[in-house]
């Protein structure tokens, strides 16, 4: 049995992580620790508070003492705001307070934009503009990825994303996707979408990564799991993951 540990950022898509659990369908066990939100609006301020090292270290140690063997930060935003350097930072913090393998949503990206081998990428962001440019430029500078199209669907919130049905997930992702992009990235945990990623991939032609979906994907890799699950899209059937 492997034990994934997941810090999640109040309450939105969480019921992602149980779904993933059953998806995958092998000795591995999903526990979801609750950091709380605050206010709930994407704002380059307040993402920046659902960071805060004290209740992550607190997040870490309910972990550790349920036997997770890795852990990762959901929250995209909340590990990109402040760039590439203080991302690094941040989980590097994270791994000492945890004692484990550590990573965030916004690495979780990073690794798996190169696992399934792309170069150029479509953004699919609930973000307002703002913020969806933050995540581009994190993209670019640390992992020299090159963003061929962004589309920002403004949400201030993330009860708002969370209410969000496939339906319009299908619209954003279709709208975002270019003809030279090699991968769409969906980077938010409040959204619901790994129920739908078979179905998005089929619309576009391409691997969708999803924040939810990628990291899982990365703390299966931080324990060194290989798991081919198609129902959780292209990414989970590549092998071998990739070693960073």
């Amino acid at each position: 049995m492997t034990a994934l540990g997941f810090i999640y950022p109040g309450h939105s898509a969480e019921d992602d992580y149980p779904r993933i659990e059953q998806l995958i369908g092998s000795d591995i066990r999903v526990d979801v620790v609750h950091t709380e939100r605050g206010e709930d609006v994407r704002r380059v301020d307040v993402l920046r508070e659902t960071g805060a090292p004290g209740p992550l270290a607190d997040a870490c140690e309910q972990l550790r003492l349920s036997g997770a063997e890795a852990v990762v930060w959901v929250n995209t935003a909340g590990s990109f705001v402040d760039g590439w350097e203080a991302s690094r930072e941040q989980v590097r913090s994270l791994a000492v307070a945890a004692g484990m393998p550590a990573s965030s949503a916004s690495f979780a990206f990073v690794h798996a934009v190169r696992e399934v081998g792309a170069r150029r990428v479509a953004v699919a962001a609930t973000y307002p503009e703002d913020v969806a440019e933050l995540f581009v430029a994190f993209l670019e500078e640390g992992a020299g990825v090159r963003t061929v199209s962004v589309r920002g669907a403004g949400a201030v919130t993330a009860s708002d994303v969370a209410s969000w049905g496939p339906d319009r997930v299908h619209e954003l992702v279709l709208a975002a996707d270019h003809p030279e992009a090699d991968a769409v990235l969906v980077p938010d945990s409040a959204l619901h979408t790994v129920s739908s990623l078979p179905a998005l991939e089929a619309a576009v032609g391409k691997p969708v990564l999803t924040a939810n979906q990628v990291s899982a994907w990365e703390a299966l890799r931080l324990t060194d799991r290989r798991v081919n699950a198609p129902e959780l899209g292209a990414l989970f059937t590549r092998e071998p993951l990739v070693q960073v």
